[in-house]
């Protein structure tokens, strides 16, 4: 690694060979997403000369086994969705006291909650979208008292990977998504809490945090908007680092995404994403949210910029392995 991009360029030649349990699978929409993840780290830590053993979680008494079995040193969590990265499986990990990568159990909690991440944000002056929590039944009732501008985004409040986003462009256009056939991965449930955010006019921005250091700034072009399909397949989107924009604009996503990173707690790598306006200039630019177990697979961004910043896959793998802790 770049030895100007912190402690991190030590870990690849003075490793200590580890037995790592990687984690990937689950039970949440990201399933297929984190799969992806786990194989490629897998593959990369396997290059470097770790023992690796690769667990598709679906139960906790699977995993309990396994981790007696290999009685690993170090479990590499590469699990997406809301029991992986949202605090129940760290809070595991921390109770059988064996380290693990990325966030702990607090920070992943919040980084999880759009609204509390929202509220904890605004109180630092780190802007965001305006926007409220509402719940799916009040959303069913057709409650459009409290969604006065459109367009707006309407967002599961604890999903990733734009799992049940949508963009509502008018009125009209949310009656028609209330009243879609049941059954559609996008249908409204009443059980769930969504947040209901100002659309952001603009371009899609986003920085990637390794060893507490902003990699810089990444805008991702896409012919509709950066939905689940422009996230992960191929030329599903087009990413373009460093961004062709102001300094002014780099600097302040950078400070904005460290900001973002410590104020939450989160340890590892994160990912920030943001909505600018540039017509509005640095008041155009928007935090949307911080991704505390970001993806690691072929089209995912972080190891796009860390490659671009001259951190290899395999020395980027190695560097989150040995972060890993217990309590974090």
């Amino acid at each position: 690694m770049v030895k100007d991009k912190g402690k991190a360029g030590s870990y690849l030649k003075n490793f200590s060979i580890k037995k790592i349990l990687v984690v990937s699978g689950g039970m949440s929409g990201e399933r297929a997403v984190s799969l992806s993840s786990g194989k490629e780290c897998s593959r990369a830590l396997r290059a470097i000369g770790y023992c690796v053993e690769e667990l598709e979680f679906n139960s906790l008494e699977k995993f309990i086994s396994q981790v007696s079995i290999f009685q690993p040193d170090v479990i590499f969590n590469a699990l997406h969705g809301l029991w992986g990265e949202g605090g129940p499986f760290q809070g595991i990990l921390d109770t059988i006291e064996i380290p693990y990568t990325h966030s702990g159990l607090l920070p992943s909690a919040m980084a999880m909650n759009k609204g509390l991440t929202k509220k904890i944000l605004n109180t630092e002056s780190i802007p965001t979208p305006p926007g409220f929590l509402i719940t799916g039944k009040d959303l069913s009732k057709v409650n459009l008292e409290g969604i006065k501008n459109f367009p707006c985004v309407i967002k599961p409040n604890n999903e990733g990977s734009s799992i049940g986003v949508e963009i509502v462009k008018d009125s009209e256009a949310l009656l028609d998504l209330l009243n879609s056939e049941k059954g559609k991965a996008n249908t409204i449930n009443e059980s769930k809490t969504y947040l209901v955010e100002e659309y952001i006019p603009g371009r899609e921005l986003t920085t990637a945090i390794v060893d507490n250091i902003p990699l810089g700034v990444t805008e991702i072009i896409t012919d509709n908007w950066y939905d689940y399909s422009a996230k992960y397949d191929v030329d599903g989107s087009n990413h373009v680092f460093p961004a062709d924009i102001p300094n002014t604009i780099s600097e302040l996503c950078k400070e904005y995404a460290l900001s973002t990173h410590f104020l939450l707690g989160c340890k590892g790598v994160s990912r920030v994403d943001f909505r600018w306006n540039d017509s509005l200039g640095k008041d155009g630019l928007f935090v949307l949210e911080i991704n505390t177990q970001p993806g690691m697979t072929p089209t995912s961004l972080v190891p796009e910029q860390a490659s671009a910043s001259g951190i290899s896959f395999e020395e980027l793998c190695c560097w989150i392995v040995e972060d890993a802790s217990c309590y974090r």
